[in-house]
């Protein structure tokens, strides 16, 4: 127990950096780098490259040497009937044919004249060609071509995997520094009402004040503290939801405690940690999207299917040819003379099983083209609208924050005036309320800046590697 109380003091000094004495700041660069290497899907994203390894070992399985023996013995009544050996060593090789070595020992009293063989056995070598279907591509081959075309695939499926919980992520962290500062806000604006009730209460007992501006002063303070207490659950509902993010090395999850708080100058953070930085429009380009590049293979995969499937209409010509001898010791023992060798002839009439396997491989490609193309169009306006929702939030940014100060501008001027007796506290609790308003639309503008970023980063499905 005391292992893992040391560990996790280390993990949180590693991670958080503290702010005075009470708050610890989660960074969003070293939040999102232990989302990448903890999470448990994108853990389950690295999976997708083992599977791809593994169908891919899989497939090259079909080109592995392969030992079959076959022994028969039967013996009746004293009378051994038969007994039979045939051991064979084969190699499957890339197009279509298979070298292969036997050797056959029989003898019986019952035994198939066609079997018999001399007594220290019979040995053969040869080999066994297709020249009509599975000549220029088979099982094997398609097969093996289409798992290297899906480890590529997963690849890409992993960056897509690895982008969506970042891009999940990081709206989660934006959600909860907004939240962060409402709280703020309002925590700000009822210590103003506060100290404000307070000089009241002694200019009304001075009597330089109505008594009835204290009621108003005291309505202000219990609504700011109304309004702060809302706040303070939304802040705590979203830490919640941004612990969702947080595991540990062994699949242990994390909870936020409350003294932790979000980095707040995250600017110029986001750009470096999304790795999204210095990517103008006109140097936006879709051929290397991960998710096209997914499809690309996938699309080369149902090719190779398609091909498979066209040489399927070919009739079976299997040809086996097989040198024989009894004394394999002697390269010059194997002559044309002494062989066994056949040939298999096949072909369907109607051929509509290979038919129809053939249309639905050209409407699968057929299909996926379509989504290529389509997600083509997709990925290149979504990018594009995202750049002119930045551009649009950065004007924006500049709007509300020059809103914001003329509103304190005002607000100030007010208590100024009410300072000399010229205004009224209903007059300035009206400008109050309209800054605070201001403040917190300034604060839900930026989260959509920083959220407009985002998305941008999920559009172009980046997997950033410095995480």
């Amino acid at each position: 127990m005391r292992n893992i109380v040391v560990f996790l003091f280390l993990l949180m000094a590693s991670v958080f950096q503290v702010k005075g004495q009470d708050s610890i700041v989660l960074q969003f660069n070293e939040y999102l780098g232990y989302v990448k290497k903890y999470h448990p899907i994108a853990k389950q994203a690295a999976l997708t490259i083992g599977m791809g390894q593994a169908n891919l070992m899989k497939s090259r399985g079909g080109f592995d040497p392969k030992i079959e023996v076959d022994y028969a013995r039967k013996e009746f009544k004293g009378t051994e009937y038969y007994d039979e050996l045939n051991a064979t060593f084969k190699i499957p090789t890339w197009y279509g044919i298979d070298l292969k070595g036997n050797f056959e020992q029989n003898e019986g009293a019952f035994l198939n004249p066609a079997s018999t063989v001399p007594t220290d056995g019979l040995y053969s070598a040869g080999v066994s060609v297709s020249l009509g279907r599975g000549s220029w591509i088979n099982e094997r081959m398609a097969t093996l071509k289409q798992a290297k075309f899906f480890r590529e695939q997963t690849k890409a499926d992993r960056d897509l995997l690895v982008n969506q919980i970042l891009f999940d992520a990081s709206l989660t962290y934006f959600d909860w520094l907004q939240a962060y500062r409402d709280s703020k806000v309002f925590a700000n604006f009822l210590n103003n009402a506060e100290i404000r009730f307070k000089g009241i209460k002694k200019s009304a007992l001075a009597g330089d004040k109505a008594a009835i501006d204290t009621v108003e002063a005291k309505i202000a303070v219990q609504s700011r503290a109304l309004e702060l207490e809302q706040a303070k659950v939304r802040f705590r509902n979203k830490s919640l939801e941004l612990s969702n993010f947080l595991w540990l090395n062994n699949n242990v999850p994390m909870e936020l405690q409350s003294n932790v708080i979000p980095e707040e100058n995250i600017a110029t953070d986001i750009d470096n940690t999304l790795e999204i930085l210095g990517k103008p429009l006109d140097s936006f380009t879709v051929e290397n999207h991960p998710k096209l590049r997914s499809l690309g293979f996938k699309i080369d995969g149902l090719q190779v299917d398609k091909r498979l499937k066209i040489n399927k209409l070919l009739p079976t010509i299997d040809v086996d040819y097989n040198f024989l001898t009894e004394t394999p010791e002697f390269i010059n023992s194997f002559v044309t003379e002494q062989y066994k060798g056949g040939l298999t002839l096949q072909m369907p009439l109607f051929l509509r099983k290979e038919r129809g396997d053939l249309k639905l491989a050209k409407i699968k490609l057929q299909d996926a083209q379509f989504e290529f193309e389509n997600a083509q169009i997709e990925i290149r306006n979504k990018v594009f609208a995202i750049y002119n929702e930045l551009e649009s939030f950065e004007n924006q940014n500049v709007l509300i924050d020059d809103i914001v100060i003329n509103y304190r501008t005002l607000l100030s001027a007010e208590e100024r005036k009410f300072s000399f007796g010229e205004s009224s506290l209903f007059l300035i609790n009206s400008r109050e309320s309209k800054l605070i308003d201001a403040v917190l639309k300034q604060n839900l503008v930026q989260n959509k800046y920083y959220a407009a970023k985002a998305k941008l980063f999920n559009s172009l499905a980046v997997n950033p590697e410095n995480l």
